[in-house]
């Protein structure tokens, strides 16, 4: 690639990321921000936590995804939103006393520091129950909304991102091997990337082919981006990560970096990062994912 091409790459790069994370915020403040009553207090906790300042990745792959396979990204909106508020929900139980116990989340106080642990709770409770109502919004056959619910249901549910929870919890302070902490990454991180990336192609009507390929892909960048983010808890800038870090350290959480150390931690989240690119060969115009996995791979927050 010449210094043109990538400079071209990379400025058609923000030029969408913008675009789609404009699109993205406007659907969800949209969604959010109609006035309910006397539990105005609860859905005011959604759209606090939902507004928090997310890089939105998950939704991006909804759009991109759809876009790749042939669809408009306007079209998979509200599967984009779905993602999100099941992702937003898992923040806010995780940062729970009876979770992680993180008073901060992006540099703002935690859900259940803004509102309590009650509101926290039920905020937590509502953005997954409204991210199904979401999926029922979008303007597509009624089996690829079903379809979609499948997916999405799968990926956040026991055998997704909750049983991932689950094996994290119990594994704190235990002796754990390689096998086990695969299962935990795939479960709690990589599941609902999966879920985003399959539901943009869904919403293009894609092939099972390019289904499997997007969770093939997803499934490495979800890996990569865990351990990256298992680097930055402790060699990253708490003011730029918007929350205390040594976190993994205090809850003697398994890493890969507490069962292999700094230096294969980084080998390996560059080898999955690599993976995740080759992935993308069944896809054209792949530009725009290409940077974004370079860009989850070296980030400093």
């Amino acid at each position: 690639m010449t210094k043109e091409e990538k400079t071209n790459r990379i400025v058609n790069f923000e030029i969408r990321l913008k675009e789609y994370i404009s699109m993205i915020d406007e659907y969800l403040n949209i969604c959010l921000s109609v006035p309910i009553g006397k539990q105005q207090v609860v859905a005011d906790a959604m759209a606090y936590s939902v507004g928090a300042g997310g890089k939105r990745i998950r939704p991006v792959l909804t759009l991109e995804f759809c876009r790749i396979s042939g669809g408009q990204p306007e079209t998979a909106l509200p599967f984009a939103a779905a993602v999100e508020m099941i992702h937003s929900y898992s923040l806010i139980h995780d940062d729970l006393p009876c979770m992680d116990n993180d008073d901060f989340r992006r540099g703002k106080p935690s859900c259940h520091k803004a509102y309590g642990e009650a509101n926290a709770l039920l905020a937590g409770d509502g953005l997954l129950t409204m991210a199904f109502y979401m999926l029922t919004q979008a303007e597509l056959p009624p089996e690829q909304i079903v379809q979609a619910a499948e997916v999405l249901s799968n990926y956040a549910g026991i055998v997704g991102m909750i049983g991932g929870q689950v094996i994290d919890l119990q594994s704190e302070g235990q002796a754990i091997d390689e096998n086990t902490l695969n299962a935990t990454y795939d479960l709690k991180t990589a599941a609902l990337l999966k879920a985003a990336c399959e539901l943009g192609c869904i919403a293009a009507s894609a092939g099972m082919q390019k289904r499997q390929t997007a969770r093939d892909y997803a499934k490495n960048l979800g890996f990569a981006f865990q351990i990256v983010d298992d680097i930055l808890d402790v060699e990253g800038d708490a003011q730029k990560l918007g929350k205390p870090t040594g976190s993994d350290a205090d809850n003697d959480k398994r890493t890969y970096i507490a069962l292999f150390g700094m230096a294969q931690a980084k080998k390996r989240a560059e080898e999955y990062s690599e993976a995740a690119l080759n992935c993308l060969r069944d896809f054209d115009d792949c530009d725009f994912l290409k940077e974004l996995t370079h860009r989850l791979a070296v980030r400093n927050h």
